[in-house]
């Protein structure tokens, strides 16, 4: 399973902002936006502070990719 965040990227260039903004605006840290730019795990807390920050639902910030695909009949 693999979550992406480039929705949460694209948005905040739509808006004009970087990713230093979560940083200086205190929505998120330096940490936690490292983990957003691999497309690791974040908290349900920190999605929920972006999303409140912009706006935004969580379907609009991130996505969920499968690793593989599952073959159930």
């Amino acid at each position: 399973m693999s979550m992406k965040y480039y929705k949460l990227f694209d948005l905040l260039t739509r808006k004009g902002m970087k990713k230093t903004d979560l940083l200086n605006n205190k929505i998120i840290s330096s940490p936690t936006l490292a983990k957003l730019s691999k497309g690791e795990t974040v908290t349900t807390e920190v999605l929920s502070n972006i999303c409140e920050a912009l706006n935004c639902q969580p379907g609009d910030i991130m996505e969920y990719i499968p690793s593989h695909t599952s073959t159930t009949q």
